[in-house]
């Protein structure tokens, strides 16, 4: 092959891999309005509520699972392998998804969810790598990243308002197979990218499959198991977050309209982590999540405080047309900004100083990603009651993130060798 040739599918792969982290969050944030859906079928509301996050929940339960095979099938088989069973795994969790509809089935629904949270665990644990390989490492390696999670949190803003679009002002009567598009979108994007990597050579890294011998485990270090407590809660926050608000707004607004609003909590993510690229090498870890972290509790308990006392003009679909919102709503969407870094500066603070130990610390985090399932599920039993009074669950994991960046971060086994 001519190296103009190797080049072109060189390209040609990086675009894919881009589609492949928009993917990721579109999987992801799927299982909240989609598990909407399938709530609505239930007559009480309380129980509404809770079996509409048990997608998100399933989703979020397959990280547990899989955070360190994924880790281990990566090391065994390399990223082109690693990548393409994830792709697999998501295109037949999309499918399962669909036959549910066909079915008419909440049980095929979940198994479908536990799939894709199969896949976007294998994506998330090669995505990253992959990219810097790709781009050579260094900082056009980096540069790629940052791409692919703006595309990450775009497609993420997008997902709730297009299920919303779809849908229409009412969930009643509604099922998932009126959401079709949304998935012959994702099953077309996943056979894509199949066929591309799969014609794509890609090389592997130097060193690759090498043994490293380990005289501890991560857990040795303090700093680091308080970190995945934080990590847990954070992605617990980051999804309960925007999936409680669209339980908030759907009474009053309709379900259109909560679902943009949700989107644009993802859309504020995307310029909190532009923001954040900008700021990072001069603001440390700690600094940046005791800002965040303090903000985002003042402005949950505002909305808790004020609720609906006062509105606020608020865009509700894609003609950016204004409605009148409770101010809740637009502090709870502002957290967005705030929810935003948190996860790259957890990681950093929880990983410094681990040196060899950094790549099964890694795996760890993976499985604490299962905390975006737990926290929410939680949330919505309290919500099932009162929406805004379950904003207390992620206030007080946001306070543990607080209490992390400010004393539990610091590295106090400095005395174990890394070497």
């Amino acid at each position: 092959m001519s190296t103009k040739q190797s080049k072109s599918l060189t390209v040609i792969t990086i675009i894919a891999m881009m589609f492949l982290y928009a993917m990721i969050s579109f999987v992801t944030n799927l299982a909240a309005p989609v598990g909407k859906i399938w709530g609505a079928s239930f007559d009480d509301p309380a129980q509404a509520e809770r079996m509409g996050m048990l997608g998100n929940l399933f989703n979020f339960l397959a990280y547990l699972v899989m955070g360190i095979p994924a880790g281990n099938i990566l090391s065994k088989y390399g990223y082109k392998k690693t990548a393409l069973a994830a792709i697999v795994l998501g295109l037949a969790g999309i499918c399962v998804q669909w036959l549910s509809g066909v079915a008419d089935s909440f049980m095929v629904y979940l198994f479908g969810a536990l799939i894709c949270g199969f896949c976007v665990c294998m994506l998330n644990t090669v995505t990253n790598p992959m990219l810097n390989l790709l781009g050579g490492g260094g900082n056009r390696g980096n540069q790629l990243n940052m791409i692919g999670g703006t595309l990450n949190s775009l497609s993420g803003s997008l997902t709730p308002m297009l299920v919303g679009a779809i849908i229409g002002e009412s969930l009643a009567g509604k099922t998932i197979a009126d959401v079709n598009v949304v998935l012959y979108i994702a099953m077309a994007v996943f056979a894509f990218i199949f066929l591309v990597l799969l014609i794509t050579p890609i090389a592997e890294p130097a060193g690759a499959g090498q043994q490293v011998t380990y005289e501890r485990t991560p857990w040795a270090f303090r700093h680091f198991t308080l970190g995945v407590i934080a990590i847990f809660f954070y992605v617990g926050v980051e999804v309960g977050i925007p999936a409680t608000l669209i339980s908030y707004l759907k009474p009053t607004a309709g379900f259109a309209a909560a679902g943009f609003v949700a989107g644009l909590y993802w859309l504020l993510m995307l310029v909190g982590r532009t923001i954040g690229s900008f700021i990072g090498g001069k603001v440390s870890s700690k600094t940046m999540v005791t800002c965040v972290a303090s903000v985002a509790i003042l402005l949950m308990a505002g909305a808790m405080v004020m609720g609906d006392s006062i509105t606020v003009a608020m865009p509700t679909n894609w003609a950016f047309e204004m409605a009148q919102m409770p101010i809740a709503a637009l502090l709870i969407m502002l957290c967005g900004l705030c929810t935003s870094v948190m996860w790259t500066s957890i990681f950093n603070m929880a990983t410094e100083g681990l040196g060899k130990y950094t790549a099964k610390a890694s795996g760890i985090f993976m499985m604490m990603v299962v905390g975006g399932g737990v926290v929410p599920y939680i949330q919505s039993v309290v919500a099932a009651h009162n929406c805004l009074i379950s904003y207390i669950v992620p206030i007080l994991g946001v306070a543990y993130i607080l209490w992390y960046a400010l004393m539990g971060s610091k590295n106090v086994n400095t005395d174990i060798k890394i070497d």
